[in-house]
């Protein structure tokens, strides 16, 4: 099996790794609207939009959530740059050790909503909403840094506009069609799988999220670890 992953080509395993990620994200943007207030804690296009909405009192929407969502994504992807900084290569063990530690903390999230049971009192969803916001934030700051095209892990909005824009109505060009469509239906998919989920239990997604984020990263420190012996 780790033969086999050592001869996936890095493009390609990567490409592969993300898409999974993606999927993951939608669980978690599941959880954190249906299941937290309605906030997005991966997608933070809508986390702004829902904000700005809240700010005038529309549909009594959230305001707190939102904020600290999104300063907790920003300081998590701050996190990831400082952390990948002097990195060399797509993936390195600082990779490794971030994607772990989303995952980690994404896990830590579901046992803590476990305990509580339904009993989810205000500060605590707050916090919870906070530390997923940070965790989605480190992702996106690795996911970057791996740089796989037209995956980002947390948006599909420039996935798509790539999709149409060079699908045969608009430039014909077609290129990196395959990937935007996978990254666009594995999103919907994951946002699917969370809300069913959440008919379960509150924490059930964030184990499935997080449990996706270790076998990336297992797979994908594996495959570099490999990548690297052969190169040597």
């Amino acid at each position: 099996m780790t033969d086999r992953l050592r001869a996936v080509p890095a493009d390609r395993m990567h490409l592969l790794l993300m898409l999974a990620l993606t999927f993951g994200t939608g669980i978690v943007d599941a959880v954190g609207y249906l299941g937290l207030d309605r906030v997005f804690t991966g997608n933070m296009t809508g986390n702004v939009v829902i904000l700005g909405m809240a700010l005038v009192g529309a549909d009594d929407l959230p305001v707190l959530g939102p904020v600290l969502a999104l300063v907790g994504f920003m300081a998590g992807a701050a996190l990831g740059g400082r952390v990948l900084k002097r990195a060399a290569g797509a993936w390195t063990r600082r990779t490794t050790l971030l994607f772990a530690g989303v995952g980690v903390v994404m896990v830590a999230l579901a046992v803590v909503l476990w305990v509580v049971e339904d009993d989810l009192a205000e500060p605590l969803a707050l916090a919870v909403t906070t530390l997923l916001g940070a965790a989605m934030g480190v992702q996106a700051a690795a996911a970057r840094f791996i740089a796989v095209k037209d995956v980002t892990t947390v948006v599909v909005t420039s996935t798509i506009t790539g999709l149409a824009a060079d699908s045969v109505l608009g430039s014909g060009k077609g290129g990196g069609s395959g990937r935007r469509a996978a990254a666009v239906v594995l999103i919907l998919a994951g946002a699917a799988a969370g809300a069913a989920l959440l008919k379960w239990h509150l924490g059930a997604g964030l184990v499935v999220a997080g449990v996706i984020v270790l076998a990336v990263t297992v797979v994908g420190a594996v495959h570099a670890r490999g990548s690297a012996t052969i190169g040597a």
